[in-house]
């Protein structure tokens, strides 16, 4: 592998912005795959999104986003206020801030232009625009299609992290290989037997000698990381081989992006393989145990179209396919927005 993969293979053509930005709201309930995903657009979008999480009240909580809600009587206390003045665009994900995305475009008298990201479950054209991913198969007129999930990764991010993180992983030989780790959802199971086989194929990397940068998550679950630490420090491993963050001071995520001639990530969340892939660099996807129609298709879709491979224990220099959905859908905005005035 070439261990100068240029950090500038990850950059797409830049959105273009108007003179003035938008004031922008970022509204969901707070989960942060679905706000990361709005904010990705706004910044994509050239605005300094002012973010909104709202909760709702029964019944609506249930119903939502089929029972009309009421800005004044369906938030919960805790949620952000929802007042004037509207913002010029708003983008929104979740069930929970659509009947919120509704009600601001009927108080705003369509001043403010509202994306939904996902499917929002209520006809398209109650809203300006919705991004929905491929995998879900559906158009419309206002429908712009997202091949994976929009993010927060650019070329400045990681080049900004990179050079933060850059010291603490001098030690570690080259080519880099950064390794995404997830854990179970209602989907997929990383079980120990599971992580054991990838703990060995990432241990047979580093007797190749690659240098290892593995960040697990909040789902991986104490036992599976204890088997990645422990397999990562084998004595028949080259030393200062691997670094497995330990989830203590500043999130080294975009860092290990950033640093990466490689990146591996498992396949339980498509917006880590979309963020992955879209650094530019060699992604590589790690199976778990599981299945489900809707991933499937994301999964074959990323690898019909040179995006993505399956990680089968060998990583190579090879040029995916650029995923540019993010600048892609913010340009689609920008027009959409000029179009109305």
């Amino acid at each position: 592998m070439n261990a100068q993969s240029p950090l500038a293979a990850s950059a797409a053509a830049p959105t273009p912005t108007p003179a003035t930005p938008p004031t922008c709201w970022v509204l969901s309930d707070g989960k942060a795959g679905m706000e990361n995903q709005c904010l990705g657009l706004a910044e994509a979008v050239g605005a300094t999104p002012v973010v909104k999480r709202i909760h709702l009240k029964t019944p609506w909580r249930q119903l939502s986003p089929y029972l009309p809600l009421s800005l004044d009587g369906s938030l919960a206390p805790d949620s952000d206020p929802l007042a004037p003045p509207w913002p010029d665009l708003l983008i929104t994900s979740g069930r929970q801030a659509v009947g919120a995305a509704l009600a601001i475009r009927r108080r705003s008298g369509g001043h403010t232009f509202c994306v939904h990201i996902q499917n929002p479950g209520v006809p398209f054209g109650l809203l300006d625009l919705v991004v929905m991913p491929a995998h879900d198969r559906k158009v419309g007129p206002n429908v712009v299609e997202s091949l994976g999930a929009l993010h927060r990764v650019t070329t400045a991010r990681l080049a900004t992290e990179a050079a933060r993180f850059a010291p603490q992983l001098d030690h570690l030989p080259r080519p880099r290989v950064a390794v995404l780790v997830g854990g179970s959802n209602g989907v997929y199971q990383l079980t120990p037997a599971v992580t054991a086989q990838l703990a060995d194929r990432l241990a047979d990397l580093a007797r190749r000698g690659m240098g290892l940068m593995v960040t697990p998550s909040r789902r991986t679950g104490a036992e599976n990381e204890a088997v990645l630490r422990h397999r990562l420090a084998g004595p028949d491993l080259p030393p200062n081989a691997a670094v497995v963050w330990d989830g203590t001071g500043p999130n080294p995520y975009f860092g290990y992006l950033g640093l990466a001639d490689a990146v591996l990530c498992t396949g339980d969340s498509v917006s880590m393989v979309s963020e992955a892939a879209s650094t530019g660099k060699p992604t590589y996807v790690i199976g778990l145990e599981g299945t489900s129609a809707k991933f499937d298709r994301f999964h074959a879709l990323m690898v019909e179209r040179g995006v993505t491979r399956p990680f089968t224990g060998v990583v190579e220099d090879w040029t995916p396919a650029p995923l540019d959905d993010t600048p892609r859908v913010a340009a689609e905005v920008v027009r959409r927005m000029a179009a109305r005035h």
